[in-house]
């Protein structure tokens, strides 16, 4: 079982920056690929980013690729979101969610715990 917490939302500028935590509860969190999504209102929730357990491999959605960065501390089990030069577009709910794939999945039915979301919102 994996608890997830998020953190680090807030309000930013476009072209900003922001930071988002990802807190898990749980000894084997080192053994679960870590991704996170995004909803924003009226929409699905879509894909943004995902590491594997060591952290070897990274995949990200076309939209925040060269924007955004993924990482993790498995001695913190902590991922992180780093997030730069925000847009409008990128206004959403952020997640967190963990998945014994040992791959860097997009999808999110592949994911077996979810977080509760952050709110990150980029005004213009």
């Amino acid at each position: 079982q994996v608890q997830l917490v998020e953190s680090g939302g807030g309000l930013v500028q476009a072209g900003g920056s922001l930071k988002l935590s990802c807190s898990a509860s749980g000894r084997t969190f080192s053994m679960y690929t870590m991704g996170w999504f995004r909803q924003a209102p009226g929409k699905e929730r879509e894909f943004v980013a995902a590491i594997t357990w060591l952290g070897g491999n990274t995949y990200y959605a076309d939209s925040v690729k060269g924007r955004f960065t993924i990482s993790r501390d498995n001695a913190k089990n902590t991922v992180y979101l780093q997030m730069n030069s925000l847009k409008p577009e990128d206004t959403a709910v952020y997640y967190c969610a963990a998945t014994r794939s040992g791959i860097t999945t997009p999808r999110p039915y592949d994911y077996d715990y979810w977080g509760q979301g952050t709110q990150v919102t980029v005004s213009s």
